[in-house]
């Protein structure tokens, strides 16, 4: 499937970049580990993928659980904000709940590592966080971050984004049947499921004039042919 091609890329390409970063983050460090976690249905795809081989029942049901459990619900896409950024326009506010334990984690550890979304990938601190009640993150890495959102929201631009425990509950589902997981792959068109909202395609990339610069190195790296 060349989207998941694409989207492993784009993973490669960050996670390279990210050894660069100082970083207080280390295994047993969950202090982000939170409700509040948002993906595409691409990422939830991998996920399911990863996770077709079996034991995943109880995973499963924490994510069921987490239906009936407070959590952040966005409103809007990332590049559907690039878009009313770009026209001038003010967003529509966003209520976060407060900081909830994610339904996934088992002790203080990600069971999905390896193919966690983006939004965890990307959740570095240059201090204890634990200690500060906040993440210490670079304005560039911030800036790094939302343009790798746009890019995972683009090429899964058929498809749709919501909260964490909605995706993944609906892709469990979904993609337990082959014919479903067929279509998908096709590229043909989703029913929008309950709580989610759709994707769009880049219409302009949210970077500073300050980072143009500094970030042309990973967006050539970005715009390359997965290998």
């Amino acid at each position: 499937m060349e989207n998941k091609k694409l989207l492993e890329h784009i993973y490669a390409v960050y996670d390279d970049f990210s050894e660069t970063l100082p970083a207080a983050c280390r295994r047993g460090c969950a202090h982000c580990c939170t409700r509040n976690v948002t993906l595409t249905t691409l990422e939830a795809y991998l996920i399911a993928a990863h996770l077709s081989a079996g034991g995943h029942e109880a995973l499963a049901g924490r994510l069921a659980a987490g239906l009936d459990q407070d959590r952040f619900h966005p409103r809007i896409t990332t590049n559907e904000l690039a878009d009313i950024c770009r026209q001038g326009l003010a967003p529509p506010e966003e209520t976060q709940p407060g900081e909830t334990v994610c339904a996934l984690l088992e002790d203080e550890a990600c069971p999905i590592y390896p193919v966690r979304p983006f939004h965890c990938r990307c959740m570095t601190s240059r201090t204890d966080c634990g200690k500060t009640g906040c993440a210490d993150m670079d304005p560039f890495v911030m800036t790094v971050n939302t343009v790798f959102l746009q890019y995972i929201e683009h090429i899964d631009r058929d498809g749709f984004s919501g909260n964490l425990i909605d995706v993944m509950h609906f892709a469990m589902h979904f993609f337990e049947s082959r014919e479903n997981r067929r279509r998908y792959e096709a590229g043909e068109p989703i029913s929008q499921p309950p709580g989610l909202i759709p994707n769009r395609r880049v219409s302009a990339l949210m970077i500073p004039p300050k980072h143009r610069g500094r970030i042309a190195p990973l967006l050539q790296k970005l715009n390359a042919p997965p290998a």
